[in-house]
């Protein structure tokens, strides 16, 4: 068997790393070693060698057209080279047979499909984080009369979602509870979960934290759980409006279990999202972007906003855009 390195096949950091050389070359060896040239063949006629600094064997410098018996030889031998010339070496197999391709020759079921998906989304403790977790909620209630946990376990009792409020949460519902936030966007631990507080203001304009949850996924039946947990934490009493994120399964969910709450998106989440939505029009910068973050945050009352945003897709003709005609 015969393994070649050739100019069209070899590995790209073989074309892009620099001569192994040394500034330690004895005299003997440059004035010893003939001068390189072309022949007909295009290989170079005398093979560059690099001298080894620490006794080892001399190691040939890579060129195109060198040859080995057996692959193990061609690797082997560029392990010793790259060991010289101070890089790593990193090799990568992989083999494809004519008959394994298609969805129907694969060798699971769309259930294993399934069940591997709701496996991974469980929360990603272990036992005795989950347990942890519940003496923690026994002690907090056993102090606080008013202390709120519930936790939500799949079908095969491993842990899903996690929800507590304590009384002072409730407290200030009570008073500031008429707009109320929820976002997701605070991501991960090094657990992997996904940490969902509500929040509102209060009349010094501080934010308030009216419950937390840790979840296990995004989807309907997770926000919905989320927020039948947190109506049932705060006494059934369903705020005035609530404020998301563009969200279009915790927008469901919301219609589902707040049925005389008004949904509105998060104006942060909105122009977030501007420079990638608007910023290829030409006006972007010399006048689009001004204009519309001063009638967003200016003006007072609805018929203001409306007027002015009516002018904003006349004078920049918006109207076929998608992203503005779903907000």
């Amino acid at each position: 068997m015969s393994a070649r390195v050739s100019e069209e096949n070899r590995p790209d950091c073989l074309e892009t790393e620099p001569t192994c050389s040394s500034t330690r070359v004895d005299e003997e060896i440059i004035l010893d070693r003939p001068d390189e040239r072309e022949t007909d063949d295009d290989t170079t006629g005398t093979p560059q060698v690099v001298p080894s600094l620490d006794g080892d064997d001399i190691i040939e410098e890579l060129k195109s057209g060198m040859e080995f018996n057996l692959f193990e030889d061609l690797l082997s031998y560029y392990k010793q080279y790259a060991k010289k010339c101070g890089f790593g070496v990193m090799t990568q197999r992989s083999e494809r047979s004519e008959d394994q391709g298609g969805f129907e020759n694969l060798i699971f079921l769309k259930n294993d499909c399934r069940n591997y998906i709701d496996k991974t989304r469980h929360l990603r403790l272990g036992a005795s984080g989950a347990g942890a977790l519940r003496d923690y909620f026994m002690r907090m209630q056993y102090k606080n009369n008013g202390f709120f946990a519930l936790i939500n376990l799949g079908d095969d009792g491993r842990l899903k979602n996690v929800f507590w409020a304590n009384p002072c949460s409730w407290a200030a519902y009570q008073y500031f509870g008429d707009v109320v936030t929820f976002d997701t966007t605070y991501l991960t631990n090094r657990y992997g979960m996904p940490f969902a507080p509500f929040v509102n203001v209060n009349h010094h304009e501080q934010s308030i934290l009216l419950g937390v949850r840790l979840i296990s996924s995004e989807d309907m039946e997770t926000f919905t759980w989320l927020f039948q947990t947190w109506l049932q934490g705060m006494d059934g009493i369903a705020p005035n409006a609530i404020i998301t994120d563009q969200d279009r399964v915790m927008k469901n969910a919301i219609a589902t279990v707040f049925l005389e709450t008004r949904h509105r998106l998060c104006l942060w989440h909105i122009l977030k999202k501007v420079p990638k939505k608007l910023g290829l029009y030409a006006a972007y910068r010399s006048g689009l972007k001004t204009q519309l973050m001063k009638f967003v945050y200016d003006t007072q009352t609805i018929e203001e906003f409306e007027k002015y945003w009516a002018g904003f897709i006349n004078t920049y003709d918006l109207h076929e855009n998608v992203w503005l005609k779903i907000l």
